[in-house]
């Protein structure tokens, strides 16, 4: 208190000269409308940088919520949209009821993914206490990722598109044949199988085919970046641009087939080993 006091009385004329000068301000903006037009102009522009400022921090720091929002309610539109899809008519016939394949989509975040290896994995946030399983489907915004291999009551950690060892059933122009990468460019990947009377183009939508009880029919693969057809060969030798950028991922949705598990069981017993 005694050196406010000090200070006070040492500055006294300094402080004096800084009330008058506030006092005058106040008087000229109060009455003169120029100055008050002025005045009110200037801060509601400081005050307006200062909010889109504050506001910009502030959703800087929001966006993880934000994304994790979007992701859940995309997953939730991608369930009505195949609720609709199974809904509707083919043929003219109506679908019965629970016949064909249903299909839930559950929101993860990505937490660690590798696409410099010959084996790249990816590591979700959500595990078997959000209903993952292993063998259940991953996609991302722009198409499909990959398969879920291993799960732990919080976390999940499945194949991506980029590993070797996984192959994938897709389609393209309705034939179907196996999508797998080769293990050298983090965009494309090969698609075999396809034969040459086949009439393809640049730029073909590949997506994934009815063989599987991973992933929906449909779902964005990549497009044709280049193919090829080699004399005495019956088949394509066909890269694929993948739609998905396996450098960016940030939010999923793991594929849950309610009925997956009863087709697999059932194909077993068809099986000769």
């Amino acid at each position: 208190m005694r050196n406010l006091l000090r200070f006070l009385i040492k500055n006294n004329f300094f402080i004096l000269f800084l009330i008058l000068e506030a006092i005058s301000l106040v008087l000229i903006v109060n009455y003169n409308n120029f100055q008050k037009v002025k005045f009110l102009n200037a801060s509601n522009r400081i005050s307006g940088n200062l909010y889109n400022s504050y506001s910009s921090v502030y959703n800087y720091f929001q966006l993880t919520k934000i994304n994790e929002q979007l992701s859940r309610d995309n997953a939730t539109l991608r369930k009505r949209l195949q609720d609709v899809l199974l809904s509707d008519i083919q043929y003219g016939l109506k679908k019965k009821e629970n016949e064909g394949l249903d299909y839930r989509f559950i929101p993860a975040r990505v937490i660690n993914n590798s696409v410099n290896k010959q084996y790249n994995y990816i590591t979700l946030n959500k595990g078997s206490l959000d209903g993952i399983k292993p063998d259940m489907g991953i996609v991302g915004v722009d198409g499909v990722v990959g398969v879920v291999t291993n799960v732990s009551e919080h976390f999940s950690t499945g194949q991506s598109v980029l590993n070797k060892r996984w192959s994938l059933s897709a389609k393209v122009n309705d034939y179907f044949g196996s999508l797998a990468w080769e293990g050298i460019d983090y965009r494309y990947a090969k698609l075999n199988e396809i034969p040459f009377h086949v009439n393809l183009s640049i730029g073909d939508k590949v997506v994934t085919s009815s063989y599987s009880s991973i992933f929906p029919e449909g779902i964005l693969v990549g497009t044709v970046k280049d193919f090829k057809h080699e004399s005495g060969d019956n088949f394509y030798d066909i890269t694929v641009e993948l739609s998905s950028n396996f450098k960016s991922l940030s939010f999923v949705e793991v594929i849950y087939n309610v009925y997956g598990e009863e087709q697999t069981q059932l194909e077993k017993l068809n099986s000769d080993d």
